[in-house]
């Protein structure tokens, strides 16, 4: 678990003196304004999962609303359940079309026409649930310019696990319908300049680790071109090669593989996917069902650098902007802290 050392005023501790295997957030001063006092936002080193140090200032209200959310100390008493109210300054409170809208909050109405530009994406996210990120993508996808390039996989059952009623049990598109943790899908879609994200820990020395970032720059039949746009190896131009991936989870029913780019779509990701990325100057959150599951809400607004950058789309069934969402916080893990 992160820890958070608060010094005073008159601390004269340097970035150089966190150790990041130790740490992972540390306030070096508050201050307000240009006056090293206490007041109302804070000075802060974040360093994501690879050590990298990255400087922002954070409100102080907007930490500490993200602080009680993450354990479960908001709208107390509750049970581990209760409805939070978000802040107007951080929702969007006006849409006829809910994707279109939080696409343009975040990426702006002209997106389409920075695709040759490698940082438009290197800080931006939508962040929602695993059922709408394709939705989220695939319009991202349908907006920009250039052809579209389509990338199917090749799905089998692995010699050792085969037998001789397995094109009857297991034909073809049943392979080609699965969709299971540590499986990229059957049909991936690009585009050159799209964003997309790691799935698979490739080459950690060159930067290439699972949830890394990246932005196509080529696409062939065999291999990929990509810009790395997040991590330590940012700017760096890789190739991404089409590999065998197997389900992550032991007890998934069918043992199968799928040979394909280790890659998805990253305008949208999941939030539970999310923990991976580091945070990031600009965050939409897109939640068309009012309920998290427990630690989703924390995840998800803690990837964002300030309050400055977090935009809050929340709708009911009949696609209406709402303005509360319910949180839910495993309260046992923080009996003892």
């Amino acid at each position: 678990m992160a820890s958070i050392r608060k010094h005073s005023s008159s601390s004269s501790t340097s970035v150089d003196e966190i150790k990041p295997w130790k740490i992972k957030v540390q306030i070096i001063r508050t201050c307000e304004g240009n006056n090293r006092e206490s007041g109302n936002s804070v000075d802060m080193v974040l360093l994501d999962s690879s050590g990298t140090r990255i400087h922002t200032t954070i409100h102080e209200a907007f930490s500490k609303w993200i602080s009680d959310i993450g354990s479960g100390k908001i709208n107390k008493p509750n049970d581990g359940e209760t409805e939070i109210d978000i802040p107007q300054d951080l929702l969007i409170t006006e849409c006829k079309d809910p994707i279109k809208t939080i696409v343009n909050e975040v990426y702006g109405e002209s997106f389409a026409q920075s695709l040759t530009n490698p940082d438009f994406y290197q800080e931006k996210a939508i962040l929602c649930h695993a059922n709408d990120v394709d939705r989220i993508n695939d319009y991202m996808l349908s907006q920009l310019p250039g052809q579209e390039k389509e990338c199917y996989s090749a799905d089998s059952i692995p010699p050792a696990h085969s037998t001789a009623n397995d094109d009857m049990i297991f034909p073809p598109e049943v392979l080609n319908s699965i969709k299971a943790s540590g499986l990229p899908d059957f049909k991936l879609r690009l585009k050159v300049g799209v964003p997309v994200m790691l799935l698979r820990d490739l080459n950690p020395y060159d930067g290439l680790c699972k949830g890394t970032r990246l932005q196509i720059t080529r696409l062939e039949t065999f291999v990929l071109e990509a810009r790395i746009i997040s991590g330590t190896k940012l700017g760096e131009k890789v190739l991404i090669p089409r590999i065998i991936s197997y389900p992550t989870e032991a007890s998934f029913p069918i043992k199968m593989r799928r040979r394909q780019f280790p890659l998805k779509l990253a305008f949208a990701m999941a939030i539970d996917e999310s923990d991976q990325v580091q945070t990031l100057s600009k965050v939409g959150l897109y939640l068309p069902r009012r309920l998290f599951s427990r630690g989703q809400m924390y995840v998800a607004i803690s990837k964002v650098k300030s309050s400055a950058g977090l935009e809050v789309l929340i709708t009911d069934t009949e696609g209406m902007p709402q303005e509360e969402i319910k949180n839910v916080v495993f309260k046992e893990v923080f009996q003892n802290i």
